[in-house]
């Protein structure tokens, strides 16, 4: 099956134009022109990636990517008429994957789309047993404790590659190097920010304990013994 992108703007102009750049090059699209529909719809599809408008009628796409990730690890592509940076950073920290200021290249968009979906790869995963991470790469799941945790596309990677290598210290340009699809236009605060993100949903979760391990001036490590 090819795969399946949803889009949501309220512009039909724009939705058009994505719609049939995805679709000349094989992707599967679901085009919904509000905000408030996509969580009815995700309990009910299956979606790859979501393109999201952060300007919606009914909800503020940072709002709805909130919610969105409460429970599902779908990569997001916001969209969006402003470049300015506090934008960025706040929509990085909640959980989106990429960001596309308007007008946009559809080719660019593409591009974009693919290189996410490149990177989201099929692997099989095995931890000891009683271990508190379980991670279900098929469907982009990571439980901490038995608890699905809500983690973006890069949040996902970040933590499957720790659990991966306990122990080991991975540098921030290494993490940027083997995670992100380009890693000279991502931000220097996009290790840091995500880091910070994993680290407070696995507080929500167990308080009494910090599995990740910052070396200041080095990088990130998972604790060995858990």
């Amino acid at each position: 099956m090819n795969p399946r992108i949803l889009i949501v703007d309220d512009e039909h102009t724009i939705v058009d134009t994505i719609q049939y750049a995805l679709e000349t090059d094989g992707f599967e699209t679901i085009c919904l022109f509000s905000g408030l529909e996509v969580l009815p719809l995700l309990k009910k599809e299956n979606i790859h990636l979501i393109i999201l408008d952060i300007g919606l009628p009914d909800i503020n796409g940072f709002e709805l990517c909130k919610q969105i990730r409460a429970d599902n690890s779908i990569p997001i592509i916001f969209l969006t008429a402003r470049a300015d940076e506090i934008d960025r950073i706040v929509g990085l920290e909640i959980g989106g994957d990429d960001y596309v200021v308007k007008p946009f290249s559809p080719r660019e968009l593409v591009a974009r789309v693919k290189a996410i979906l490149r990177r989201i790869r099929e692997t099989t995963d095995t931890l000891p047993e009683n271990h508190p991470f379980e991670v279900d790469d098929e469907k982009k799941k990571i439980s901490y404790y038995k608890k699905i945790l809500g983690l973006s596309r890069y949040e996902y990677e970040l933590l499957k590659l720790l659990i991966r290598r306990p122990g080991y210290v991975f540098s921030r340009n290494q993490l940027m190097d083997i995670i992100w699809d380009d890693p000279m236009a991502s931000m220097d605060r996009a290790v840091d920010a995500h880091i910070k993100n994993i680290r407070n949903k696995l507080k929500t979760i167990n308080s009494l304990t910090d599995p990740i391990v910052t070396h200041r001036g080095m990088g990130y490590s998972l604790k060995e013994e858990l």
